[in-house]
């Protein structure tokens, strides 16, 4: 179990704002976090691995990692953090980027198997694509085997086939690990496929903690399922609707879209 409390000021999109956000996850939850940009999401997360200052209150299985008395550096504390940037070291190949984090050779085999890597071992970050930087970097993360993996819209950059299939890695990496995953994401559709749970901030607060069915329904956010010859099925919470092609042309499987109610 996570226990976190924290409150902060810091400079939103409109201004300041006083972020204030108290949270319970359960061990083995995979929980999106969405919002506007200058929401708090990505503060959140650099409060939770260390990396920026807060009044806050984190206890991690029964450890505390930061209250008013114990603030553990960020080396202590068991968490993958994986963003857009990738961060590999430009002179090491695929495999001394892992092996920096831990020298494991055995993990980091198993690591670079499951995420198709593993012909890619001796290569350097200059002679990959860039989703093949980033699953060198959600390997890496997994390295440390952390009871916390922080996902920063690791996936927004990349195109949407390149995504899909990183996707699966990252959930398949969640279940075999059993870690406890935060993802934060603007990717209505990413959040359906990924999390089972869906915490929106608005100015530094929570305004929703629920399902991701019943987040699409109540944001009237609808997947598209199935395209046939003259209709779209879609997908909104656990149920399928079937709408006309003619209206929705642009739209492929997989996509979202708002429904006009």
């Amino acid at each position: 179990m996570i226990h976190l409390a924290v409150t902060k000021e810091l400079q939103g999109a409109d201004g300041l704002i006083h972020l204030n956000i108290s949270l319970h996850i359960k061990e083995g939850e995979f929980v999106a976090i969405s919002g506007k940009s200058g929401s708090g999401k990505t503060t959140l997360l650099r409060i939770l691995c260390g990396l920026e200052d807060a009044d806050a209150t984190i206890t991690v299985a029964n450890r505390v990692w930061q209250d008013a008395n114990i603030k553990l550096p960020v080396q202590q504390r068991e968490i993958g953090f994986v963003t857009q940037e990738y961060g590999l070291f430009e002179n090491m190949n695929v495999l001394e980027n892992l092996l920096f984090v831990a020298n494991d050779k055995e993990l980091a085999e198993h690591l670079l198997t499951i995420t198709q890597l593993h012909n890619l071992k001796e290569s350097l970050p200059k002679q990959l694509s860039g989703g093949q930087k980033q699953r060198v970097a959600l390997a890496r993360a997994f390295m440390k085997r952390p009871k916390l993996l922080l996902l920063d819209e690791p996936l927004s950059a990349l195109d949407s086939a390149i995504r899909t299939s990183l996707q699966e890695h990252i959930l398949g990496l969640h279940k075999e690990f059993g870690t406890t995953t935060l993802l934060v994401s603007h990717d209505t559709s990413e959040m359906m496929k990924l999390a089972s749970r869906i915490v929106v901030l608005e100015d530094g607060h929570i305004t929703q903690d629920t399902t991701p069915q019943k987040f699409f329904i109540t944001e009237n956010k609808a997947i598209v399922y199935k395209i046939e010859d003259a209709h779209i099925i879609a997908q909104i919470g656990s149920q399928l609707i079937t709408l006309p092609k003619e209206d929705n042309n642009t739209l492929d499987v997989g996509d979202t879209f708002t429904l006009s109610m």
